[in-house]
């Protein structure tokens, strides 16, 4: 496996502190986002690399992981027995035939341990990780459901709950390639695709949409129907009401993801629809009321 540089990736040194590493994977997540990049397969591809490295940076074992042990920071723990299993070897045979206890065969190990000689079958390796994309319509990720999706050959069922987002990547551990001589199998890395919708525009947790009212309505009141993902709301419009009035409907957003019962905003913004195809009569009535202003 070719050497991965998160510190490259999200731009920033290698003494950088946690609080650098929030900045730079936030500012390259805004930049990178499937939703700003829709048919931008490199940036989708950059965005997975950066979630990956802040995964990784952001937490302090797995960084000091990497920091030490680099593109082989997955098998510190393996690595670490080994050597410790080797110290004691070492001891034992010092104590039988008088010799040190020194690391003077500790290259050779470190080359069975990382692709050198017939020890290192004998060495237990974690399998690859999988990623694996999967499409969902607006509608679905409002919803708590189950899919089935194939990954190297392989049905993988899952429950995906309510409230993802486009983009969001979600790890199933174990779900990779198997591991070798008995190591540990690697995971699954599944991003979420979200469609469009012709109607709602999602942002977080809120939902934007546009609703159509005629001139007398907008004019005089009274009352429209409003389409929500979660079926029609009666809406009252207020006389006088103006192209572009914003109103919220509190709870009718999207559920938020694994909080149960949450909801975010519905925002609805008007629209004044003028009347065609007038009557001589009804040409004459407007005109009378422009005189009137």
């Amino acid at each position: 496996m070719d050497f991965i540089d998160y510190y490259k990736i999200l731009g920033i040194e290698k003494n950088a502190t946690d609080d650098d590493i929030k900045k730079a994977y936030r500012k390259l997540a805004r930049k990178l986002h499937p939703d700003v990049n829709p048919n931008d397969k490199e940036a989708h591809k950059r965005f997975q690399q950066i979630n990956e490295a802040n995964e990784v940076l952001s937490d302090p074992e797995k960084r000091k992981k990497y920091d030490q042990y680099g593109k082989d920071w997955q098998h510190a723990e393996q690595f670490e027995q080994q050597r410790q299993s080797q110290h004691q070897r070492q001891s034992q045979y010092s104590n039988t035939q008088g010799f040190a206890d020194d690391d003077s065969d500790f290259s050779s190990f470190f080359e069975s341990m990382f692709g050198g000689d017939r020890r290192s079958s004998q060495t237990k390796f974690r399998g690859q990780d999988y990623n694996a994309e999967l499409k969902l319509s607006l509608v679905q990720a409002m919803q708590t459901h189950q899919q089935t999706l194939a990954v190297n050959g392989k049905n993988v069922r899952i429950t995906i709950p309510a409230g993802v987002e486009n983009g969001q990547v979600i790890k199933l551990r174990g779900y990779g390639a198997p591991g070798a001589n008995g190591g540990p199998a690697g995971d699954l890395y599944i991003t979420f695709s979200i469609a469009p919708h012709p109607q709602f525009k999602r942002s977080g947790n809120d939902l934007f949409t546009t609703v159509s009212i005629d001139l007398y309505t907008g004019l005089l009141g009274g009352e429209t129907t409003v389409e929500t993902l979660n079926g029609k709301v009666k809406l009252k419009v207020n006389p006088e009401t103006q192209a572009g009035t914003k109103i919220r409907l509190k709870g009718k957003g999207f559920p938020v993801y694994k909080k149960e019962g949450e909801f975010g905003d519905l925002y609805v913004t008007y629209e004044i629809k003028l009347p065609t195809n007038l009557t001589e009569e009804q040409k004459k009535l407007f005109i009378e009321l422009q005189k009137l202003n």
